[in-house]
């Protein structure tokens, strides 16, 4: 397959060139691609660990078009990754022109661009003329399209918006991205037996090894730790690199994959040396838009760390974690996009994440093989344009959307629930002793969720029939739900029906996810505090995946202070471990290499998990209290909850600048730069704002309109 590198424009032809323009592809080809390339890198000991689900490919051919309405001539310059033709009003262009000239007034441009190895892609830049959003593809050869913009033709054919990144410039290839890379030094080594080295690299990182001065016929061995003991146990260390030297006179050698790892225990072989060690970090550039600080300096460190552990999974996607798996796992993804808004507010690394889970059609499992990883995708996508206010991925995702549903509803059983069938991971939580059987509650709640996420992207794209339908599912799944599972006595709603009657065990998970999904009422949301949050006769969940869940619980009941304890305690407790970034899975009652071993592996836990950063989206959306009210922050509230602190300030990104936030118990200090908002707050005493009005809401309630760009200091008594 032939990549066709097309001239880049001369000086004098740049000067005449201003549209902007950008690499333009299928919608979710090229995240797909990408997707593959980077989840068949995972290895284990040396062993290539492909993914156990199944991959799809982009699709090799591809037709893009554009219509115009030109006042003059334009000449425009062409690229393109793969093979390539051209048509100029459906007439074919001779050979593969590099340029061409479009006359005045309306016209089309058709490219159809053929790629095996990589995905077909082009950009295309003249005066006014340039590839971008508006440009609409299809995998079909037909030309026929409606008035709209955008239809199928008799044969189904589909037109999407075409899918694009930030490849703004010709010369920069999709197909050649990487990761950046920068080079750190080793905080401490160790020299040990034989010209060997354990090196330390001070914390949780992620990249490649660079030997120094290596020379000698041989091998060397690399094993990789996140903790010293895992680095030094040879035998049964979770990843290893080894590299074959045939070097006379030194030089210096990469590893050929990057891997995380804080220890490297490095072992030559007799003959071989080296001089010293140092890595290339690699990363992806997205900025840290977000902010936390406060007067408990262990909270500060809880968010640095958090925010640490994020960025270390922030790389191609949203991965579950950088030592083990390095996939996309689709309920970690959910948890990281929640978290991302709060830090850094990068959609593209949320988009390119949703559309590489979710495949192409047709569907013949769950994603991931999880049942529950399915609907988190569902809610995700509403949710993303809930923060964002682009339904762009909405519009491009929905025909798969209503595949993947209709797979989701073909497999209920005959009363209308979902239940593991062959081939379905009921995941939920690593918990001991969990009960996957029969129908779950907590199952049935997601579906539930998954139908409104439906029904509310089907009216973005102008589905008014499914938007029905899905509601009226969703509205009818709820009242059985509560029907089946609601138990009055234990006030709460049991784990699972099995055989056709309700189970008596009371878990956490449908009772937690119930409360912020807005389906209890108060008297009932009360009941599930006492009997089940506040309960220690309830199953404790061990695991900062749940854990997030259930905090975000007692948030949205109102307990801050409760909250924040319960944070100190769990992520503190891995800090005073030593931990550098947060794991997997911490249970306070193991001890030692305990907390270094899982799936029946010595060193098989993650020790930097994505999953494991969720205070920052608790402190941002609980504590420094901000949220949007409408899609894309054009409205918004700000509700402050010290939670016991004496004082707290942060940031909080939008899609148009950012929200501010600074509180103690006598002053509150809110700033927006876009939206309309309204700050609510408790005063025991009348509260003032100067140049404002604050309006009283009764017992002791306040709400303060926002005018975007103002900042308001607010003089109250905060509450207990």
């Amino acid at each position: 397959m032939a990549v066709l590198l097309l001239l880049l424009l001369d000086i004098s032809a740049q000067a005449q060139q201003t549209a902007k323009a950008t690499w333009i592809w299928y919608p979710g080809d090229y995240e797909i691609w990408l997707g593959n390339q980077m989840q068949n890198r995972r290895t284990e000991r040396g062993s290539f660990f492909p993914p156990f689900w199944r991959l799809d490919s982009h699709y090799a051919l591809i037709d893009f078009h554009q219509d115009f309405d030109l006042k003059q001539a334009e000449q425009v310059e062409l690229r393109a990754e793969g093979q390539y033709n051209v048509k100029l009003d459906g007439k074919l262009l001779a050979g593969a022109p590099e340029r061409l000239t479009v006359p005045a007034g309306k016209h089309r441009l058709n490219i159809k661009v053929y790629n095996q190895q990589h995905v077909p892609a082009v950009f295309v830049q003249g005066k006014t003329i340039g590839t971008d959003g508006r440009w609409l593809v299809t995998y079909e050869d037909k030309e026929w399209i409606d008035a709209s913009g955008k239809t199928s033709d008799q044969s189904g054919t589909t037109w999407l918006t075409a899918g694009s990144w930030n490849f703004d410039a010709a010369q920069t290839l999709p197909s050649a991205f990487q990761l950046k890379t920068e080079p750190r030094r080793a905080v401490s080594v160790m020299r040990t037996e034989g010209g060997g080295q354990v090196v330390d690299f001070g914390r949780e990182t992620f990249g490649y090894v660079r030997l120094h001065g290596l020379r000698g016929k041989g091998g060397v061995t690399l094993y990789f730790g996140e903790s010293r003991e895992e680095a030094l146990a040879t035998e049964t260390c979770e990843t290893l690199e080894q590299l074959s030297v045939n070097q006379p006179q030194k030089a210096d050698k990469l590893t050929s994959l990057s891997k995380a790892f804080r220890y490297v225990n490095i072992r030559p072989e007799p003959g071989v040396t080296l001089d010293s060690v140092s890595m290339l970090y690699e990363y992806a550039p997205v900025t840290e838009r977000g902010k936390f600080r406060c007067s408990d300096e262990q909270l500060n460190k809880i968010w640095d760390v958090a925010a640490y552990t994020m960025q270390l999974n922030t790389r191609e996607f949203f991965i579950d974690g950088i030592k083990r798996d390095r996939w996309i796992w689709s309920g970690d993804a959910y948890q990281s996009y929640l978290m991302n808004y709060y830090l850094y507010f990068d959609t593209p690394t949320v988009s390119r994440t949703t559309f590489a889970l979710r495949g192409k059609d047709p569907v013949t499992s769950h994603i991931n093989t999880i049942m529950d990883y399915t609907f988190y995708w569902f809610i995700g996508i509403y949710d993303a344009y809930q923060y964002t206010g682009d339904k762009t991925v909405v519009t491009q995702l929905y025909p798969r959307m209503q595949s993947l549903m209709d797979y989701c509803l073909s497999r209920r059983n005959k009363d209308g629930y979902m239940e593991g069938l062959a081939g379905d991971w009921v995941f939920i939580d690593w918990a001991d002793g969990l009960s996957k059987k029969g129908e779950v509650s907590f199952e049935q709640l997601l579906l539930c969720r998954s139908l409104e996420s439906m029904a509310l992207c089907a009216g973005l794209v102008n589905d008014p029939a499914g938007a029905r339908k899905y509601q009226q599912l969703a509205t009818e799944l709820k009242a059985k739900i509560f029907a089946t599972y609601w138990n009055a006595e234990k006030g709460a709603l049991v784990h699972s029906r099995i055989n056709g009657q309700p189970t008596d065990n009371v878990t956490r998970y449908a009772n937690m996810f119930s409360i912020f999904f807005g389906y209890l009422s108060a008297q009932q949301q009360q009941q599930v505090k006492q009997s089940v949050l506040l309960n220690p006769a309830v199953p404790k969940i061990t695991t900062p995946y749940m854990r997030f869940y259930e905090l975000e619980a007692l948030c949205a009941l109102g307990e801050q202070r409760y909250v924040l304890k319960e944070m100190k305690s769990y992520w503190g407790g891995m800090l005073d471990l030593g931990a550098t970034s947060f794991w997997e899975e911490y249970d306070p009652t193991k001890k030692g290499a305990e907390h270094l071993a899982m799936y029946g592996r010595p060193f098989g836990k993650s020790l930097c998990h994505a999953w494991g950063a969720s205070p920052i989206y608790l402190l941002g959306k609980y504590y420094l209290g901000v949220k949007p009210l409408t899609a894309g922050y054009a409205t918004y509230e700000i509700v402050p909850s010290l939670g016991g602190l004496q004082w707290m300030e942060g940031t909080v990104p939008t899609p148009q600048g950012d929200i501010t936030v600074r509180a103690t118990p006598q002053q509150l200090k809110v700033k927006g730069a876009a939206g309309t908002g309204v700050l609510r707050f408790t005063s025991k005493s009348k509260p003032s704002c100067k140049g404002a009005k604050i309006q009283a809401k009764g017992n002791g309630q306040y709400e303060l309109p926002l005018q975007q760009g103002r900042e308001y200091v607010v003089t109250y008594q905060a509450g207990n």
